[in-house]
Formats: C-alpha cells, structure tokens, sequence
C-alpha cells in the first residue's frame, strides 16, 4: 500500500470517528457501513475469485431475520445476535456453494439466484418472519450485557469497529497466499488447476466467506434499524450490491465502499422527491458509469494514477 492510499485511508477513518461530532445523522452513516460491508463481502467473490452470485441477498436477509428473532424472541444479547447472524450466513452459503460451485459462469449465477428465491419463500412463510410485515421491533440491547446501545452514537462506534476490523480482514485475506489463489482462479482456472490446486475447495472457501460477512452485515442492519424485512432477501438486493460493486470499482478495496455510498445516499436523498423514479434515476446512473468508467469509478482512479506513473517514470 503507498504512502498516498494509507494517508487517505486515515484521513477517512478520521471523518468517520467525526462523523456525528460535525452534525452527520448517525443512522444514515451506519446504513452506508451496513451496506458498504455487504458490498465488500460481495465484491470478495466477485471482484478476486472471479464468481458472480446473483443471490446474495439471501445471505443478507436470512442473517437479519436470525439476528432479530433471536434478540427480540430470546433476550439474546447483540453480540450474540450477531454470531448467530454470520453463522446462519455462512452455514447457508456452504450448502448454495456446494451446489452452485459445480457449474460456471451464467450457470452458476443461475444456480445462486434460483436458491436464492427459495430463501424469499421460506421467509414469507416462516412464522417467525412476520411474513409481509417483517419482524419489527427488533432491541439493540447491552453489548456483552454491559455497554446500552440505546444513542445512536454508542451505536455508531460499535458499527464503524466492527465495519473497519472487516475491512482490513479482507484486506489481509486478499493480500494472503489464499488471496492470491483466488486471483489466480480469476484470472485462469484451468492454469490453476494445471497447477495443482484443488479450484472448487478454494472458490468453496470463498464462498462462505463471503457469505457470512454478508451475513453479519445484514445482522448489523437489522440491530441498527430495528428491523428485517422481504426487502432485505429479494432478488432486487443482489441487484443492488452488484450495481454497488460496479459502480465504486470491481476488484478494488475501497470501491464497493463508495459506490454503496452513492446508493444509498441517492436511494435516500430522491426517495421524497421522486417516489419510485429513485429506480430509474439510479439506472442511467450506473448505466453512464459503466459506459464512461468501466472499471467503476476507483477502478478508474487507479487506472489513471497508474498511467501517470508510468508516463513520468519515462
């Protein structure tokens, strides 16, 4: 990492521990983090081990529904919560990876998607989900039974630790000798193979991973808002953190980040102004990025920077 990405990686977590001191409405900022660990979570799949999953929402979803029932339900504490939450996730994402790791490319985002919708159904179902209405009311409780996490800024602390010590794991996974296998099925499976590398154990392995950071970021979203909804486990929410992924920059660390940011600022920002064109809005949106920047708007940054090193090394 160079001199230039650490200092403004500090500068960013300093504007993130000021946040609700400079007058930032927390429950706005911790919404972007949710999301913005569920991006990364997506975009560890994705963007270094090359696989497209159009049913992470599911993983998402079924982890706020588990987190909430079991906080609201059983006077779990929230740190509690939120292993059950990213256990679910990562349980889950073993079985749909097992099943989905068979096939490649448009098959196996197929695969995700159709399991994916068999979740939905389960949780429209299921008694403890509240169906149509969700489950509402879910209490955020005492962390470890001591700190309340009662003021949105007590909260907000929690969240943005829990966001950052993901952050830099998956900055650690990628940059592990596993990370680098992962890229190296990106780039070339069968050279992989060639290699010897057992591929399916290590997109299995990634996978779950992936799955239950999702998880947990979806555990968080249903302590922080006080609810899990169908919102949360419908196919448009894998639509969602993929157009997050594309839009900040595939395969980039802080990409999914941003390009969460933007979403959910527009999402809440147009949503009284414009009703459901908040949808369309966001669309052309992605679809002028993804013909003005290819590779998201980090990816772009990266790119350039790079050219600019390249011409003045010359």
């Amino acid at each position: 990492m160079s001199k230039t990405v650490r200092y403004t990686y500090l500068g960013l977590l300093a504007l993130l521990l000021l946040a609700p001191l400079v007058g930032l409405y927390p429950v706005f900022v911790m919404k972007v983090l949710c999301f913005a660990l569920f991006a990364c979570a997506f975009n560890l799949l994705l963007g270094f081990t090359g696989l497209l999953s159009f049913g992470h929402a599911a993983f998402f979803g079924m982890a706020a529904y588990a987190c909430g029932w079991v906080v609201k339900a059983h006077g779990w504490t929230p740190e509690l919560g939120l292993v059950a939450g990213t256990l679910i996730g990562a349980v889950l994402g073993l079985v749909v990876g097992l099943i989905a790791i068979r096939r490649q490319g448009i098959y196996f985002a197929m695969i995700t998607l159709a399991l994916s919708q068999m979740v939905f159904f389960f949780c429209l179902q299921a008694p403890f989900t509240g169906g149509e209405d969700g489950l509402q009311g879910v209490p955020r409780s005492r962390l470890f039974g001591l700190l309340p996490l009662d003021t949105d800024t007590t909260m907000y602390y929690v969240v943005l630790a829990i966001f950052v010590a993901c952050f830099l794991g998956i900055m650690r996974i990628v940059n592990s000798p596993f990370g680098q296998v992962l890229k190296m099925i990106r780039e070339n499976e069968a050279r992989t193979t060639s290699l010897g590398y057992d591929v399916d154990k290590y997109k299995l392995l990634a996978f779950v991973l992936s799955a239950a950071l999702a998880g947990l970021a979806g555990s968080l979203k249903a302590l922080v808002m006080g609810f899990a909804t169908l919102t949360d486990v419908q196919w448009q929410m894998s639509g969602e953190v993929i157009l997050m992924s594309l839009l900040g920059g595939v395969g980039t660390f802080f990409g999914p980040v941003l390009g969460a940011g933007i979403v959910i600022a527009l999402q809440d920002y147009l949503a009284d102004r414009v009703g459901a064109w908040v949808n369309v809005i966001i669309g052309l949106i992605f679809v002028v990025c993804v013909l003005a920047f290819r590779k998201g708007l980090v990816g772009e940054l990266h790119a350039f920077m790079e050219r600019r090193r390249t011409v003045s090394s010359r």
